[in-house]
């Protein structure tokens, strides 16, 4: 037995015996104080970032998947685990402590599935976690803790992050580059609102597409039409009048 609470957090693995049975004692190698560790472990976020990690570990997931596996290096589940996590999270301060028993329950996997996909996660740095004690109130000799919830940290991983490409680095527009992109695209469509049927086209899609040169064709043929139908229709128009 233990005879302090440093000694409990110092051994090897305290849940599991040499043999990998269960010795009884309450909490896990490295787990901290509840309420004590988190202040520098949590931090603030939004749902763009977090929805940006979600899209990274999905694309992540594609990119490690081998031909003919169902799946890549994440897995089915990681990914609802993750989900799930991006709308638990507490935005304003970073909290999140969902228990193992409710990821089992709101996700309906079992408990080594869950397992798997937590370990599968932070090994591909999309989380971390901390683990916790909380005392138990109880009277006698010894360390009175008991294991309790993790707290968790949603991450993005810089291989992940390079997938994401151009959208990873979206940023707030400023003011002024707003107001410059408008009336770079106010004077284009002045300038496209005059130009030539080949010219539009040439604009949008180059000048030797063939596909741009084909609009170009099938537009001018219709404004040929159009004008052909206005020049039959105006001499009686004019008869009428008389």
């Amino acid at each position: 037995m233990f005879s302090s609470l440093g000694e409990i957090l110092d051994a090897p693995d305290i849940e599991r015996g040499r043999r990998g049975a269960r010795t009884g004692e309450p909490v896990r190698r490295h787990s901290r104080a509840a309420g004590r560790c988190e202040g520098v472990f949590w931090r603030r976020t939004d749902r763009k970032e977090t929805q940006r990690i979600l899209l990274a570990a999905r694309r992540y997931e594609v990119t490690t998947r081998q031909p003919g596996a169902r799946s890549g290096a994440l897995g089915f589940v990681a990914l609802e685990v993750l989900e799930l996590f991006a709308n638990l999270v507490d935005f304003r301060t970073g909290r999140l402590e969902p228990s193992l028993d409710y990821l089992m329950a709101k996700l309906h996997r079992s408990r080594d599935a869950i397992h798997r996909a937590l370990r599968a996660l932070r090994a591909h740095g999309f989380l971390d976690w901390l683990r916790r004690y909380v005392p138990t109130g109880n009277e006698g000799r010894g360390p009175q803790v008991q294991q309790t919830s993790n707290a968790y940290r949603l991450s993005m991983p810089a291989r992940a992050l390079r997938l994401l490409g151009r959208y990873g680095q979206a940023a707030p527009v400023p003011d002024d580059h707003s107001h410059a992109q408008e009336q770079r695209t106010a004077d284009l469509n002045a300038q496209l609102a005059s130009a030539t049927v080949e010219e539009e086209m040439a604009f949008r899609f180059g000048a030797d597409d063939p596909l741009g040169k084909a609009l170009a064709a099938l537009k001018r043929s219709i404004v040929q039409r159009e004008s052909a139908k206005r020049t039959e229709s105006h001499p009686s128009s004019i008869s009428k009048g008389k």
